[in-house]
């Protein structure tokens, strides 16, 4: 198996006092901190918050834990024509988060297409050699002095993409690429013409089926893939006995590796050793059968004939770690854990096996539930997808929007698990052996958007792979901030593999991003934010956002114009020239600054030299925000011709202070927020899935609920494929996670220092209910609405603390909040504003009188 890289345990804390100056320093310079994480930073204890999943429901809860949600097609994954484009709309994809596979579903051969995560060619080891993206034709820190002279002498202020790619690109040396595992091939036999066929994936309960009906005969086979265990599992059964016969084979991509297939006692062994870079590899399946024979082959395949019933139990692994010191090998053979592995799965019943694995899975997923006020017809979802694009609304489309909600989940929870990788471009998913971008991290955005709904849809946990990633780039990246930037502290550029590629390739338009370490950074201040979890902060998160802070003290420069400190040169993903200042970076860096300073406070940090340099980089960053000559936010801090009203560019990078940020919102800063809104009018409802998703948040933020949910409809009809994963096209599962994060955006905000209810809810969404939402400060938020007015909520607190809620959809004006056993809490108000003190663990009422 991979190397165990799993973050330290998340434990509960007490937190010491602090004086009143940390408030000042939370509330300057635009630090929108909420104030309930004000409330754990002055020396409220932190309390181990109580598993939803295990507590019975309470009376008046607002949603059932789960609405039925089943993605579902009544013919096999086609594999005639374009093979590739029929597995991305026909997939049904399972997951452990280190293991994939694709359900083809197919009556006389069934295919399970498989993933293991850390297999990739490229990185340290490949033909050739490898340098991380780091320049070695002697080029240093001075070539950053030259593009930036370029940039202030510039007389428009700019610098063509194509020329600073020319001073400072590096090609691409083993970058590297995603591989598909293999092909699982069970070669059915004695089995006729069916009806009634059903393949399909419910996700309430993470389990993939095959049905059918053959000669009076139902067979069905069911599919899943365990955390627990880390197996995928493959269940054969028929309504007849002795009716269960095939031949299974595992089938690898040629020329790739050197391969040994190897069939003993019912179990398939498969490995190899990648031609590219001799990463180690190998797979095992073992097949049980109740009744009937097993026949181990000569040529590696294993043939069942007469079974009741049978059971295939298969595990991957290479010898991959996520370890920059060590060459990112384990040195271990993945023989044996991949052995020690199936053999302990393979020893449990197959009931036994499932109940450990929904056990898991549901422990994640049912914590949020959301209602729509439809039930899904029972029509294919091809179909149901299809009547959607063609302007059928009403109950079918609201409960194909909730099935897509809780489908982002489904996914994130299959696809990032302790232990391994994080969530790729394509998830865990992916049968080509170069594959889309490589099916990469890109982390100008679709990393960290692959990660926005964690926190929000209550699944903390899926974080873990993110920030282990995250901390595995700091050793490389800090070759790459001394060796190229003259700077302390690491850098990233614009993507970046399992290998510690933190520096540049040469795409004019695509390789730089240096301010990506910093929003990177940020989802460390933002996990603490919503779990209050001071020893992580302290452990991790904060040497994180000092770590990258210490680059931009170094790196950053005095525009001479104005003296405010700018990134240069700096870049707007994909479009204009290479200037001082877009706004991109500033916003990003900006943020930055300042949450380092808000956790260095609560870290403790001692050094008073650091301490000093933050604040007055703090002070003196130009913060990116300017209102344009047509009314928008400007892309560039130099406007001139780069800013064109016309522009419909898919990236609209320059809004980062929206959504993910809050520097900009439509309370504190309404004339910034107006701005946004025209620079959205401007760039039009088009683009690309992830695009489309990310204008859900947009609009979100901006509280107009009608047009999150028109991009949401855009988004659906003509950005998504027929089992609902996200296109880009291709296949790009970010479009789904960001989706998620803005329908959860139009129900709760909590950004703006309070948590805000039903902030933008559209009008198709009259009447429903959501639970298990969380917002910053640790607390989860039900809701349930009718006639477009809130009817009930109840907020359950994390810790103790003032809880600041407010809604402009209250039914009433006077809103009573109540404790268990119908006890009244003291509440104050202000404006729409209500506020009480909460007890941890405690869930409180809040309705009208």
């Amino acid at each position: 198996m991979t190397q165990d890289t799993r973050r330290p345990k998340l434990r509960a804390t007490s937190v010491l006092r602090w004086p009143t100056t940390v408030f000042q320093t939370y509330f300057s310079k635009r630090v929108l901190i909420p104030w309930f994480c004000l409330a754990t930073a002055m020396g409220l204890t932190v309390q181990a918050h109580a598993n939803r999943a295990a507590q019975s429901t309470p009376a008046g809860s607002v949603c059932s834990p789960a609405q039925p949600a089943v993605i579902w097609f009544d013919e096999p994954l086609p594999t005639e024509g374009d093979e590739q484009r029929n597995w991305e709309q026909r997939a049904l994809p399972i997951g452990n988060g280190a293991l994939g596979a694709v359900i083809y579903g197919g009556v006389t051969t069934e295919t399970l297409q498989l993933n293991e995560k850390t297999l990739w060619i490229g990185g340290p080891g490949a033909d050739g050699g490898y340098n991380h993206g780091n320049w070695t034709d002697g080029r240093g820190p001075e070539a950053m002095a030259e593009v930036q002279d370029m940039i202030s002498d510039s007389p428009t202020g700019g610098v063509a993409p194509e020329v600073v790619a020319e001073l400072l690109g590096e090609e691409k040396l083993n970058y590297g690429a995603y591989q598909s595992l293999g092909e699982l091939k069970l070669d059915m036999q004695g089995i006729g013409q069916t009806t009634a066929y059903r393949r399909a994936l419910d996700i309430a309960s993470s389990l993939a089926t095959t049905t059918f009906v053959a000669d009076g005969v139902t067979y069905t086979r069911e599919y899943f893939a365990s955390a627990p265990d880390q197996v995928v599992v493959v269940r054969l059964t028929s309504s007849a006995p002795g009716h269960i016969a095939f031949t299974a084979r595992l089938e690898v991509p040629d020329g790739r590796s050197q391969v040994s297939n190897l069939a003993q006692g019912g179990r398939i062994t498969t490995s190899g050793t990648l031609t590219n870079n001799g990463m180690r590899w190998e797979s095992q399946v073992q097949v049980l059968t109740q009744g009937g024979t097993v026949f181990s082959q000569d040529n590696g395949a294993v043939t069942v004939q007469g079974a009741d019933s049978a059971l295939l139990v298969l595990s991957a692994a290479t010898d991959y770690a996520m370890d920059y010191a060590r060459g990112y090998r384990s040195g271990i053979d993945p023989h044996e854990p991949v052995t020690r592995t199936v053999s302990r799965a393979a020893a449990l019943p197959y009931r036994r096996l499932l109940h450990r694995h929904q056990q898991d899975y549901r422990r994640l997923f049912d914590r949020v539930a959301l209602d729509l006020g439809a039930e899904l017809p029972d029509l294919p979802t091809d179909e149901l997808l299809n009547n959607y694009r063609n302007g059928i609304q009403g109950p079918e489309a609201r409960a194909l929007e909730a099935l897509y909600f809780q489908y982002g989940r489904y996914l994130l929870i299959s696809s990032s698990r302790g232990g391994s990788l994080p969530a790729n471009l394509q998830g865990v998913w992916s049968r080509l052996p170069w594959p889309a971008w490589s099916a990469d991290y890109h982390v100008n955005i679709n990393l960290q958007m692959n990660y926005w709904p964690a926190e929000t849809t209550n699944l903390t946990e899926t974080t873990a792979p993110f920030f282990d990633f995250v901390d595995s780039l700091v050793a490389p990246g800090s070759v790459t901030a001394s060796t190229m930037y003259g700077a302390r502290g690491w850098v990233i550029g614009n993507e970046t593999n399992p290998f510690g590629y933190t520096g540049f390739h040469n795409w004019p338009t695509a390789f730089w991003q240096p301010d990506a370490a910093a929003w990177l950074a940020q989802h460390y201040w933002q996990h603490y934010l919503f779990t209050g979890d001071r020893a992580f902060l302290k452990e991790r998160g904060y040497p994180m956002l000092k770590s990258v802070a210490q680059f931009w003290l170094d790196f950053l420069i005095a525009d001479p114009n104005d003296g405010s400190l700018v990134v240069s040169p700096s870049y707007s993903p994909e479009q204009g020239d290479f200037t001082a200042g877009a706004a991109i970076s500033q916003q990003i860096v900006a943020e930055h600054l300042q949450s380092t300073l808000a956790a260095a406070t609560l870290a403790g940090e001692q050094d008073t030299d650091f301490l000093s340099s933050l604040q007055q980089a703090t002070e003196h960053i130009d913060p990116g925000l300017r209102i344009g000559s047509w009314g928008q936010l400007q892309e560039w801090k130099v406007e001139q011709a780069l800013d064109n009203p016309s522009n419909e560019h898919r990236h609209i990078s320059h809004l980062y202070a929206l959504f993910p940020g809050s520097a900009i919102s439509t309370s504190a800063t309404p004339a910034l927020a107006e701005a946004a809104q025209v620079t959205l009018q401007g760039r039009g409802d088009g683009g690309t899935g992830w695009s489309k998703a990310w204008k859900i948040n947009f609009w979100a933020r901006l509280r107009d609920g009608d047009h999150a949910h028109k991009m949401l409809g855009e988004l659906l009809s003509n950005s998504t494929l027929d089992n609902l994963w996200d296109d880009h096209p291709p296949f790009q599962i970010d479009g789904n996670f960001g989706a998620v994060s803005g329908i959860a955006e139009m129900l709760v905000q909590s950004h703006a220092g309070h948590i805000d209810i039903l902030p933008a809810l559209p009008g198709p969404w009259p009447a429903g209910a959501v639970s298990g939402l969380v917002a910053r400060g640790g607390f989860e938020v039900d809701i349930e609405w009718h006639n477009g007015r809130v009817k009930t909520v109840y907020v359950t607190a994390k810790h103790d603390g003032p809880v600041h809620i407010r809604s402009d959809r209250w039914a009433a004006e006077s809103i009573q909040v109540r404790a268990p056993k119908g006890r009244r809490v003291l509440t104050k108000r202000t404006d729409d504003l209500v506020r009480f003190q909460a007890r941890a663990g405690t869930r409180y009422r809040l309705a009208p009188q």
